[in-house]
């Protein structure tokens, strides 16, 4: 190894120039690159799946605005942690001028009580917080925190991306790896920078080559400082979806109770069964989806380690329940064309004539309550969106 360092350290960017991905947010006159270049920095949270760049967007920010940047992460910090950064204590009366950045990793595991106590310090500009989470911001963080952040949905990285990033370690431990080594490393990593940089990292210092049976060994070793939290975290939840639409009730409890075991946040399973009831079992059994609505909210109200029982009773009778996603796929196709024809012109039938120039050019005539009368625009008339499928 040419360091002791992480190989992570080594090539993690240090300005935008050198950054890879979320050209969206990066890009020129895009959003975060006219943030960093006027130096106008504010609240933000960064919302996305692990290793897309929330860390190094955030370390580029608090560069480039010259301030203090402190990392924590909401697994393991409290309100003493967010105190000593402020500076608030018997010492001091008043929180510091000097420009602070917090980067809250993980800010959806803050629970109520510590976001209210964070929040005074972001809304006098003690602090400026820079929240990062997997988690959907608007039913993790609580509305005053969140309407004083901007947040901004960062992507997995495309395959061209995650292959500049390879060569990037390539290059930079002096070593090579084969075409069909990469293909696999891109495809195992799903996105995840993190965790490609990881295996490389391993593998190399394990075995000094980078082959595809050198990668794959790395994820056999548990002894490795390989973070398999955000691949297992998207293997494991997929399975158990899967497991679910089978209608296979054992596989499903199997993998609720790695999730469970894991700590994986409750509400998160919750949510993905409200979902499956919609998208799956739909019209097939609509009690599903209140049933499924009555979990999350015992999970909400009670918390682990109790909650995981109503998560079970959930899971067994979602497993169970006949499945239609008629409902489901005639949403997509009629999403499809929407995208493709964009506002098509609605028929005058069945616009509301407001206004008497509206009546009298032909808003609402002809409209019935009940008709068998196709509905579409024009361009669609024919189409079917609706098509019960087996269950």
């Amino acid at each position: 190894m040419i360091s002791s360092q992480p190989l992570a350290n080594l090539i993690r960017p240090k300005n935008l120039d050198e950054f890879v991905g979320q050209s969206h947010l990066v890009g020129p006159n895009k959003p975060l690159r006219l943030v960093i270049e006027q130096k106008q920095i504010f609240s933000m949270i960064f919302w996305g799946p692990p290793g897309v760049g929330k860390t190094t967007l955030a370390r580029i920010i608090a560069r480039q605005a010259e301030a203090e940047i402190f990392e924590l992460s909401a697994v393991s910090a409290g309100k003493d942690d967010i105190r000593k950064i402020v500076g608030v204590g018997k010492n001091h009366d008043s929180p510091s001028l000097y420009k602070k950045i917090l980067f809250l990793d993980e800010i959806h595991r803050f629970n109520k009580a510590q976001q209210d106590y964070l929040l005074p310090f972001v809304e006098s500009g003690a602090l400026t917080l820079i929240g990062a989470t997997t988690e959907n911001p608007s039913f993790e963080v609580i509305s005053p925190l969140l309407s004083r952040c901007r947040v901004f949905v960062l992507n997995d990285l495309t395959s061209e991306e995650m292959e500049e990033i390879i060569s990037r370690c390539v290059k930079t431990l002096k070593t090579k790896i084969s075409p069909t080594a990469r293909d696999w490393l891109i495809q195992m990593a799903n996105g995840d920078a993190r965790q490609a940089i990881t295996m490389i990292d391993n593998a190399f210092t394990l075995y000094n080559k980078l082959t595809v049976d050198t990668l794959k060994s790395t994820l056999q070793n548990s002894h490795l400082r390989f973070d398999k939290k955000g691949e297992e975290h998207y293997n494991t939840i997929s399975a158990f979806i899967k497991s679910m639409r089978a209608s296979n009730p054992d596989a499903a409890l199997y993998y609720l109770a790695r999730m469970v075991e894991a700590g994986e946040d409750p509400k998160f399973i919750a949510r993905r069964m409200v979902i499956f009831a919609s998208e799956d079992i739909g019209i097939a059994n609509s009690s599903a989806l209140m049933l499924a609505n009555q979990v999350f909210f015992a999970v909400t109200s009670i918390g682990y380690p109790e909650c995981a029982i109503p998560l079970a009773h959930g899971v067994v009778y979602l497993a169970t329940s006949p499945k239609n996603r008629s409902a489901h796929d005639g949403l997509r196709a009629a999403q499809v064309d929407v995208r493709t024809y964009g506002n098509l012109p609605i028929p005058l039938s069945l616009r509301n004539p407001e206004t008497k120039l509206m009546e009298e050019i032909g808003y609402g005539k002809g409209y019935e309550k009940y008709t068998d009368k196709d509905l579409l625009p024009e361009k669609l008339k024919g189409k079917k969106y609706f098509k019960k499928s087996k269950t």
